[in-house]
């Protein structure tokens, strides 16, 4: 009982590691202390978003990847790439990627809309993904077994301080709007990681927030009436495939216990 318990605490040292790591590293390039990011939208154009954001959300996925491979050598953890279901995931996220591919993203790269969409689902999706390794992937796991309000209202509010937004021009207002978006984002993404333990799952729900909020390559891209059909008809889906999810999953652990 005292290895158990011991084994469910969380350790201060590996959690300090994770921030420290998470917000220098991502803050680095989020707030282009180097002036990179002018050298890199000259030269490489379009492709600056993708590149953008994988430096700016490198810290986080270096945290959260070596904040699990520490976490592991305490207990077991339950969340991985694909979770309980391949299959499934990807199909999750298949559908918002073929969404955006048919509806098109207007750019001012003179790229085709529907193949720029492409390069928007992709280059959004490894930055949720990256995101997603930090935030569901380590440190749920490691409030793991705090109680629930507790568990997400810490990850949403240590989300919140990782972007630094109360040391840019955003007002008090907006500062609270996007504390609340990310309290709430952690408690119905962090369900999704419950239920499918998968880090591709939750990322498509983090596309969403992107889409509709923070993601460079939607702003004003298309019209509210377009991302309002993603939105719909993903979530739909997704609802479908998540009770699918549960029910196959509530089917194995059944026959594991038979």
């Amino acid at each position: 009982m005292d290895k158990l318990s011991t084994n469910n605490k969380i350790n201060i040292i590996r959690l300090i590691i994770f921030l420290v790591i998470a917000f220098g590293v991502s803050n680095i390039f989020r707030f282009n202390i180097f002036h990179l990011n002018e050298i890199l939208e000259e030269n490489s154009k379009w492709s600056y978003l993708v590149t953008q954001g994988i430096l700016e959300g490198s810290g986080i996925f270096l945290a959260g990847i070596l904040g699990l491979y520490l976490l592991k050598k305490q207990r077991s953890i339950d969340i991985s790439f694909f979770g309980t279901s391949k299959v499934k995931s990807i199909l999750m996220a298949i559908i918002p990627s073929v969404l955006l591919i048919v509806i098109g993203v207007k750019n001012k790269y003179e790229i085709n809309i529907h193949l720029y969409g492409m390069i928007a689902a992709v280059g959004s999706f490894i930055y949720c993904i990256m995101e997603e390794y930090g935030w569901r992937g380590y440190l749920q796991e490691e409030f793991k077994f705090l109680k629930q309000g507790i568990k997400f209202l810490l990850i949403g509010f240590i989300w919140y301080a990782w972007h630094l937004s109360f040391l840019t021009e955003a007002t008090i207002m907006d500062n609270l709007f996007f504390l609340g978006t990310l309290i709430m984002g952690s408690w119905g993404i962090g369900k999704v990681a419950e239920l499918t333990n998968s880090i591709l799952a939750c990322s498509c729900f983090h596309l969403i927030v992107n889409i509709f909020m923070y993601n460079p390559f939607f702003n004003d891209a298309f019209s509210g009436l377009s991302k309002l059909i993603i939105l719909i008809v993903s979530l739909i889906l997704w609802i479908i495939l998540l009770i699918k999810w549960k029910k196959d999953d509530q089917k194995l652990e059944l026959q594991k216990t038979n």
